[in-house]
């Protein structure tokens, strides 16, 4: 999901690139430094990237992170691009009423960072602190990045994206899930292993997040899809690079930022990136605007979007059966200019008929959900319109499509209803 200007994903990438390295204080600034070299020399050889000049890096304290991170939100993202974005994650249900993503981004850029790579100074930076023997991964995770941006400019590649859907959360997989494949290539090389030949070792290392519950108080206390969409990139990134790697081997680690992939459906289903399986935007329903309005944000809404949408309100084995089914989805958040009023229109294609059936049962369930009231005045085999918190929905089943209008202040400015007929 993405906004015009900007999205939640785009918001989570000032800061995801600092997650990987939160448990990791540093050591001396010195000792540490001298092992850049081998590093960059070791990570070449395996990607067949060379080195075109070297690393440029220097410790930080952590009032200067802070104070870096505050600096790159204010540069990269408006006030009125913030408040958008905090409107679309709460009319979805994502985040609560209450919920403060300024506040909460900032806690989170600034609870544990430790080393990062700063892709627009073209500098590695490292946090003075106490030692600890992880900081030697996170500082191949950042060389890495370095070393993928001498090649292919990762703030240009990042910019890439189309804001218009989930291609940037795609995006930053691809940076994050290859820098962490190669910080677990990096640790498990001197044994005599490989990555590449291990899947099961890839898959035992991208549950990592579960062994670090407990020790991040405020990402433990963020929402859902603001935990996931920090570690997409780095875990379902990492998948996705071993299935390039074991497909293409050393040509993987080029090919994925020559080409792309285009949505969150192909970073989770690398046969769909292979297949070159593009997601379709069905259209939006057709709603009568009688008064002004402004769109706020509108875009694709991916499997990631899906998922976690119906991890939070349904659970993990509906949301895992019913999300890949998902072949595309497009919303857009209206604000009338007079009163403030918002209204979401979304519409979702899906397989089949059945696997909309299925979905059209579970996002009442949904609106149920992230409602404290919920009423339902009308209800057939196709449609359910009633009235919830923020005012009346709509929500219809037409074939392969599901289709909500939500937040409407009267039942009349509702759009038609599909004929009340099973397909």
């Amino acid at each position: 999901m993405t906004l015009s200007n900007s999205s939640p994903k785009r918001f989570a990438a000032l800061f995801v690139a600092l997650w990987v390295a939160a448990g990791a204080a540093c050591a001396q600034p010195d000792p540490l430094f001298t092992q850049i070299d081998g590093i960059v020399t070791e990570l070449s050889a395996i990607t067949g990237l060379a080195r075109l000049r070297p690393v440029d890096y220097d410790h930080i304290s952590k009032d200067e992170v802070a104070r870096i991170m505050a600096q790159s939100i204010e540069d990269e993202i408006k006030p009125e691009e913030i408040r958008a974005e905090e409107l679309v994650l709460k009319k979805f249900g994502f985040v609560p009423a209450d919920f403060d993503l300024k506040k909460t981004t900032l806690a989170l850029l600034t609870e544990q960072a430790a080393a990062f790579y700063d892709y627009r100074k073209k500098k590695l930076f490292v946090l003075d602190s106490t030692a600890d023997p992880l900081q030697g991964l996170a500082l191949v995770h950042e060389l890495a990045h370095a070393l993928a941006d001498q090649h292919f400019n990762l703030q240009k590649f990042v910019a890439g994206a189309n804001r218009k859907d989930d291609s940037e959360l795609a995006r930053m997989a691809v940076m994050e899930g290859q820098a962490t494949w190669l910080m677990f290539e990096h640790l498990v090389r001197p044994t005599g292993q490989s990555l590449k030949d291990s899947p099961e070792l890839v898959a035992l290392m991208s549950r990592a997040p579960e062994l670090a519950r407990g020790q991040f108080p405020v990402f433990d206390r963020a929402p859902l899809y603001l935990r996931e969409s920090l570690l997409f990139p780095y875990f379902k990134g990492m998948l996705f690079q071993q299935a390039l790697v074991q497909k293409l081997g050393q040509a993987a680690f080029t090919e994925m930022f020559r080409h792309p992939p285009v949505s969150t459906q192909q970073i989770l289903h690398p046969e769909k990136y292979f297949a070159g399986v593009l997601p379709v935007a069905p259209p939006l329903p057709r709603w009568e605007l009688r008064r002004k309005w402004r769109i706020l944000g509108e875009g694709a809404f991916g499997e990631f979007d899906h998922s976690v949408l119906l991890r939070q309100y349904i659970g993990e084995q509906e949301s895992a059966r019913i999300a890949p089914e998902g072949i595309g989805a497009y919303y857009r958040l209206l604000e009338d200019k007079a009163d403030g009023r918002l209204v979401l229109l979304y519409s979702s294609e899906w397989s089949s008929e059945a696997a909309a059936r299925d979905f059209f049962a579970l996002y009442q369930r949904v609106l149920k959900g992230k409602w404290k009231s919920f009423r339902a005045d009308s209800q057939t085999a196709n449609s359910v319109s009633g009235e919830g918190d923020d005012g009346y929905f709509l929500l219809t089943l037409d074939g392969t499509q599901v289709s909500s209008v939500e937040g409407m202040s009267s039942p009349k400015e509702a759009p038609a209803a599909p004929a009340n007929t099973i397909h």
